[in-house]
């Protein structure tokens, strides 16, 4: 599984230093140059996530629109333990966060992958959903995930450690 983060992280740095220099390649013309590329994200295109770490902490990040929830984790380096564990391909429920009632009708429709992988995870509530399945979108700018007190990582031994 880390290898599978490791190369999605590789295959996106490459991705964005090709842009970059893609862009600053012009092609001359008898009357105008055109520029190829793309024109970096502006941070205004990006959406405002407050996560509540499981011993209180507010961490305020950004995201892409787009992007999952566990894209903006992994992206930002956010060290929450155990999170995340099967990379996002909905065989866990690690990444279980916790929204408040006004933001959980924003999230949009739960599949019944979700709803079974849910069942399995610690402190689920009725406002429970998995990072992996919730998208990013401008509408939820400034949103608020609570990570939950503990997780059900097979990972980890009964004493707690990795």
């Amino acid at each position: 599984m880390a290898l599978v983060t490791t190369l999605r992280r590789l295959v996106q740095n490459s991705l964005r230093e090709y842009s970059r220099k893609a862009s600053a390649v012009t092609w001359p013309t008898k009357q105008r140059s055109f520029s190829i590329g793309t024109q970096p994200l502006r941070s205004d295109n990006k959406v405002t996530i407050n996560f509540i770490n499981r011993d209180g902490e507010k961490i305020t990040v950004k995201g892409l629109p787009g992007d999952s929830l566990l894209d903006v984790v992994i992206n930002e380096d956010l060290d929450f333990d155990g999170f995340g564990a099967c990379e996002g391909t909905l065989a866990c429920s690690t990444c279980h966060l916790i929204f408040d009632e006004e933001m959980y009708k924003k999230l949009g429709p739960i599949t019944d992958e979700e709803m079974d992988m849910l069942d399995l995870a610690y402190g689920l509530t009725d406002t429970s959903r998995l990072g992996c399945q919730i998208c990013l979108t401008k509408s939820l700018e400034g949103m608020v995930a609570r990570v939950p007190e503990s997780v059900a990582d097979i990972r980890q031994t009964k004493d707690g450690s990795s």
